[in-house]
């Protein structure tokens, strides 16, 4: 059999799902791609993600990959022929996943390519509005206070200056090392409320949301810009501060050198 390796990038609406990865007892944005995929293409189908979100977390863009299977060429025409083509087959996958999550395309890329580790850029949004609005429900998190938002991104600014983000962490994670180059961190006043971008090669896990929740504090006038600094310096993540909910961040942009 010949096989070929495909990209499929999606977005989804990550409220009614634990996340992105398969997990026992639990419904995920993966489980139901990888059922759509199998289905679709007629051939058991298993998709690897460019990295992971929680319960609630949504994505604007979100990469994947997966392997198809195909007879040799020159043999087995027929059964070749009844493989739908990746490229042209957005609508039909669409028509077999729930309305809260969208395939967006499918394309060839060569056989080593890797959604996770060939990712070169990622970057999140974080969104808080000031008021109760019932169309911003799981979409952003409601903060009722006031917020020095100049502090907050004098601190944001900070983050560029280090490597090592065991602080942000969720302990106990499986990953080799907690450096991330942090290219960009800020906070912009949106209609109502503030949106937070931050840019990375990588993240840990939980990493943005406790990152916004220590740059909260520092907006409150509980932690100074010194004392941010010892936080991260620390590498300890019971100094820093909670994790903000989930409804809020947003996986919006993964960069890859082969992928326009």
């Amino acid at each position: 059999m010949n096989t070929q390796r495909y990209f499929i990038e999606l977005s989804y609406d990550g409220t009614p799902y634990h996340g992105w990865q398969i997990q026992p007892n639990a419904t995920t944005v993966q489980e139901y791609l990888d059922r759509a995929l199998s289905t679709y293409f007629r051939q058991p189908v298993g998709t690897l993600g460019c990295g992971r979100t929680d319960t609630g977390v949504h994505a604007t863009q979100f990469y994947a990959h997966f392997d198809l299977q195909y007879p040799p060429d020159g043999e087995n025409t027929a059964a070749k022929a009844k493989l739908p083509d990746p490229l042209c087959s957005v609508r039909g996958i669409n028509a077999l996943l729930p309305y809260q999550i969208a395939v967006k395309r499918v394309f060839k890329v060569a056989a080593d390519a890797h959604a996770r580790f060939d990712a070169t850029e990622r970057a999140y949004h974080y969104y808080l509005h000031f008021h109760k609005d019932p169309f911003k429900l799981n979409r952003s998190w409601l903060y009722k206070g006031e917020l020095d938002i100049e502090a907050m991104n004098a601190a944001a600014k900070l983050l560029l200056n280090y490597t090592d983000f065991s602080c942000f962490s969720k302990s106990n994670t499986q990953t080799f090392t907690n450096n991330c180059k942090i290219t960009a961190a800020f906070f912009e006043e949106q209609e109502g409320g503030l949106r937070f971008t931050v840019r990375a090669d990588r993240f840990l896990r939980n990493m943005v949301r406790a990152i916004v929740g220590t740059l909260i504090q520092v907006g409150k006038n509980e932690l100074s810009l010194a004392q941010f600094k010892q936080i991260i310096e620390s590498k300890n993540r019971s100094n820093a501060g909670q994790s903000v909910p989930a409804c809020g961040l947003y996986l919006v942009n993964v960069i890859y050198p082969f992928v326009k």
